[in-house]
């Protein structure tokens, strides 16, 4: 009798461990899976937005300094605003500052006004520093009509220049009103014009 359980217990035991054998091999089966992986890639880069102003000389006579102005009396000067980044504007701006300042610039009614023009063709410049006066071979386009010197980014109007690759020739015009009185005698101030560009309206690539 002892024999007999001795053979059957081994069997059992036997068994138990094939089943767990098979369990195992079961399990390792439940991981694989197929695949598949493909790539691209792609180049992006930024553009730029620069505006900028003529070298000294005929296409930037901003910085030639006027004096002894009577009421009446204008003040021309031609400059060359020029779209040299590889974007398009949206819009460019004018901001005008005083420093030094004085009622020239501060008198909103009979001070200093500035009106800006632009011509097709470079403007034809006359006379000797500083005394310039410029006509256009050209059409010419109004850009800023007449206002107070002094001004936040005024919108700037006809403009080539918001193409990319383009530029305007233009035509500053300082005047002091009739109307300006003998407190406008022995005045002195210095006008700064920044020009400021904004880029595009975006747009998807």
């Amino acid at each position: 009798m002892r024999n007999a359980t001795t053979k059957s217990s081994g069997k059992v035991l036997a068994s138990v461990a094939l089943l767990a054998g098979a369990a195992g091999v079961a399990g390792l089966g439940t991981f694989g899976s197929f695949t598949s992986t493909t790539s691209a890639s792609q180049s992006v880069a930024s553009g730029t937005v620069v505006i900028g102003l003529g070298a000294p000389g005929p296409a930037n006579r901003l910085a030639v300094a006027a004096a002894g102005l009577v009421p009446g009396d204008t003040v021309q000067r031609a400059v060359t605003l020029s779209n040299t980044g590889t974007q398009a504007l949206s819009a460019v701006t004018l901001t005008t500052t005083a420093s030094p300042s004085s009622k020239l610039d501060t008198d909103p009614a009979n001070g200093l006004h500035l009106a800006l023009d632009s011509c097709s063709v470079p403007w034809t410049e006359a006379g000797t520093a500083p005394a310039y006066t410029y006509t256009c071979t050209g059409t010419t386009t109004a850009v800023l009509a007449s206002q107070p010197v002094i001004g936040a980014n005024t919108a700037l109007a006809g403009l080539s220049s918001l193409t990319a690759g383009a530029s305007d020739n233009l035509r500053a015009t300082l005047s002091l009103p009739a109307a300006a009185d003998n407190t406008f005698q022995n005045l002195a101030s210095t006008i700064t014009f920044a020009f400021t560009g904004t880029q595009r309206t975006a747009t998807a690539h």
